[in-house]
């Protein structure tokens, strides 16, 4: 299959997955939402600018995890509940994003959309992540997740790119059960979120 009817045909099985996903999902979303407004108040959703396909911005919407920042709130380990940690370990924060999936922002299988400010930091292999679009769950999150440094996850994003296909696809969906299911990956070491990405230095023997 050529990558440009691949693309067609995992286009078609995005809306269709994601569609049926929303409506069998509805209660759990419901739930969800109920016990995130219990926890941390309103909003109920997350909100962010993100880059997508070709550097495009996209707005992507998940349930929110963290309490907002104050003045002796102010790092994400500090913001970041118990509720938070469990909805992120089950991946139960990243049901709205379906609707990324039905509206053509994501794709179901792609690398994760990063932040914006990211975009200057890449090295133009990195960059070729964003020759497709981005997605709930990709071959680097079948690897580890958050706990992988950030030039083997580029790296990870760049393969897919590669080898996208939709055998490629289905395995990573499989192994991505698989991983939500252990909970691995989930925080960065000791830190319940990514550390920021700062860019690949010329000669980093880690991007090698």
């Amino acid at each position: 299959m050529t990558k440009r009817r691949y693309d067609m045909v995992k286009r078609i099985v995005d809306i269709v997955t994601s569609a049926v996903g929303i409506v069998a999902t509805a209660p759990l979303q419901a739930l969800t939402a109920l016990v995130v407004l219990m926890n941390f108040g309103r909003p109920v959703l997350f909100r962010q600018d993100r880059p997508g396909k070709d550097g495009r911005i996209f707005r992507l919407t998940k349930f929110r995890t963290m309490r907002e920042p104050t003045a002796s709130l102010v790092t994400d380990e500090q913001r970041l509940t118990r509720c938070g940690r469990l909805l992120r370990s089950t991946s139960l924060d990243e049901l709205p994003t379906l609707w990324n999936v039905l509206k053509g922002d994501m794709s179901l299988v792609g690398p994760r959309p990063l932040l914006e400010k990211y975009l200057s930091r890449y090295t133009p292999e990195q960059a070729r992540r964003h020759e497709v679009r981005p997605g709930i769950t990709g071959l680097a999150q079948t690897r580890g997740r958050n706990a992988l440094p950030w030039e083997t996850k580029l790296r990870l994003d760049v393969e897919y790119v590669e080898r996208r296909s939709m055998s490629l696809d289905l395995c990573i969906l499989l192994a991505t059960v698989a991983t939500v299911t252990r909970r691995q990956g989930i925080g960065n070491g000791p830190l319940p979120t990514m550390v920021e990405f700062h860019g690949t230095h010329p000669g980093d023997p880690r991007d090698a």
